[in-house]
């Protein structure tokens, strides 16, 4: 076993469209390839608490100790609740890993923020701020504290059920399934 062996994946609850208020965000905590833990925390829809609320619920957790790299699925949850990812770097000072299935249109994006997103321009600036998004095993990728190469085997040795590393794809699945009743769709 070689390199990021403790992953913490995290993803959010699927939600309304006219849903306001708080969203749940949960994280699949691995060691290796198996499933060591569940940690879970409401942010607030389209807010600004996303990094502050998963750098306390990493770092106060008992997974915190061990946890050498920590995986979003997006770099917003809950709507455009965006993670200032060097923040979060700095704050765990762990590595951490974004992750997508295809490259995000950021002109949409950006139009998006700034035309109708309270506090837009801050989140666009935070989107900018972790760095352009990298092609890595056939997925794309921001990152913080570590190399596109370490990114590249990590995600690669964590895809054991499709393209998608573990960590994220069972936190998109327990998220579904606590919200919903059920789990549906692909991480």
């Amino acid at each position: 076993m070689s390199g990021y062996s403790h992953v913490i994946g995290f993803d959010d609850a699927p939600f309304a469209r006219q849903h306001r208020g708080n969203v749940l965000v949960v994280g699949a905590v691995y060691s290796d390839t198996q499933l060591q833990g569940v940690l879970s925390a409401p942010v607030r829809r389209d807010g600004v608490n996303a990094t502050r609320v998963l750098a306390e619920l990493v770092g106060k957790s008992r997974f915190a100790s061990h946890t050498q790299l920590i995986m979003l699925q997006g770099i917003a949850f809950a709507g455009f609740n965006v993670v200032d990812l060097p923040e979060l770097h700095h704050r765990l000072q762990i590595p951490c890993l974004v992750v997508a299935r295809r490259a995000p249109d950021f002109g949409a994006i950006r139009r998006a923020l700034l035309g109708h997103v309270p506090g837009g321009r801050r989140k666009w600036r935070l989107i900018e701020r972790a760095g352009p998004m990298e092609a890595a095993a056939d997925l794309y990728v921001q990152r913080a504290g570590l190399t596109l190469p370490a990114a590249t085997r990590v995600l690669r040795r964590l895809a054991l059920n499709g393209l998608m590393p573990e960590p994220l794809r069972v936190a998109h699945l327990i998220a579904g399934g606590l919200v919903s009743g059920h789990s549906r769709g692909r991480a």
